[in-house]
């Protein structure tokens, strides 16, 4: 394609893949009906005028065939070579090798391809005791370690049924798990939760607040956020609200877990690499620095606010951060101290990367607001 994928129509881009597929792959189709089968469908499904296109194109295929040959080098094409090999987009891959290593990216781009295990948080035993009743009950499981309470399950075991009732528990990433660890919110507090369905960073607080008001923009996740709630015995108000404009004030603690890119979850949500720009991180951004600076005038004097993402952009983590505290002078991190140094930046700031964890990557800073 001398002008690239991108001038072929939709139609046409995806009926040529279908072809290249059965000359290349199928094995039983030969190559001759491979070709004429394609151009026929495209003829019906598009018009004329691609056909002729398309028949040159598949006979370019079939004559070049596939093989490693096909593709970038690791050696003379690094970053084409992830992004074709590790199937990322390629403004991703260049933006994570102006940050890290080559081997940094490589390791991340094989996590996001990895098949992403099931891990859980006890509710009502600790990690030892819930260990030994699901043993006792036949599952397999492990402790994720690194500052979380979360147990890692055998592939492929269904958290319903016998395992649920062994041992009540939520599905939880650790990277979530330590997001909730780390915001370290005392007893005996009033808790506003802006972002806060499907609710498993705050049902999952070690301690447990006085008074939770858990608000979410979409009334259908409130709803999800209502049987998860009740499933686990965690009573909490309930409230359909925006974070940009939320109906708290005087909270001890405010949780924003905010909208982001997500991409420190691209193992758990493969398709969400195609749907991202790079513009897409600057909206975001603009978003979170609003949804922040509403966060801060809901919490009272000497109380906290913990902001949180699921991406690992430091236009939508660090950035967003220090954009704030330059803003809010009465505002300061506070790093709780009990989630290990690993976790953690030298600012405080809790850090997980995937491509160092096998966890989802996660963001979170503790803002203390001055008395």
């Amino acid at each position: 394609m001398r002008r690239g994928l991108e001038s072929v129509d939709g139609r046409v881009l995806e009926l040529l893949r279908l072809g290249a597929y059965q000359i290349l792959y199928m094995g039983s189709v030969p190559e001759y009906a491979g070709v004429s089968e394609t151009v026929n469908q495209i003829k019906e499904t598009v018009g004329g005028p691609p056909a002729g296109f398309a028949n040159a194109a598949l006979r370019k295929v079939a004559a070049a065939g596939d093989g490693p040959d096909r593709f970038p080098s690791e050696h003379d094409d690094f970053a084409g070579y992830l992004e074709r090999w590790g199937s990322h987009p390629r403004w991703l891959i260049d933006r994570w090798l102006a940050r890290w290593s080559g081997d940094d990216v490589r390791r991340l781009v094989i996590a996001n391809n990895r098949r992403p295990a099931t891990h859980i948080v006890p509710l009502e035993c600790d990690l030892d005791q819930t260990t030994e009743r699901l043993i006792a009950a036949g599952f397999e499981a492990t402790a994720a370690g690194r500052g979380s309470f979360c147990l890692r399950l055998q592939d492929g075991v269904s958290v319903r049924g016998a395992l649920a009732a062994a041992a009540p528990a939520i599905v939880q990433d650790p990277a979530a798990n330590l997001v909730s660890v780390y915001a370290d919110v005392p007893s005996g507090t009033m808790v506003a939760d802006l972002c806060a369905a499907p609710g498993g960073k705050v049902l999952a607080l070690p301690a447990r607040p006085d008074f939770i008001l858990a608000a979410d923009r979409s009334e259908s996740r409130i709803r999800m956020l209502k049987d998860n709630a009740h499933r686990v015995g965690h009573p909490m108000a309930l409230v359909v609200a925006d974070a940009l404009h939320p109906p708290v004030l005087g909270a001890d603690v405010v949780l924003l877990d905010a909208p982001c890119t997500g991409t420190g979850t691209l193992a758990r949500h493969p398709d969400a690499r195609w749907r991202l720009s790079p513009d897409s991180i600057s909206e975001m951004a603009a978003l979170q620095d609003g949804m922040l600076a509403a966060a801060a005038d809901c919490v009272r004097p000497g109380g906290l606010v913990v902001y949180s993402t699921c991406t690992l952009e430091p236009e939508e983590n660090e950035a967003v951060v220090e954009a704030f505290l330059s803003d809010r002078v009465n505002f300061s991190i506070e790093d709780s101290g009990v989630v290990p140094a690993s976790m953690k930046a030298e600012d405080g700031t809790l850090v997980v990367l995937p491509q160092d964890t096998e966890f989802d990557g996660a963001f979170a800073a503790r803002l203390r607001r001055v008395s």
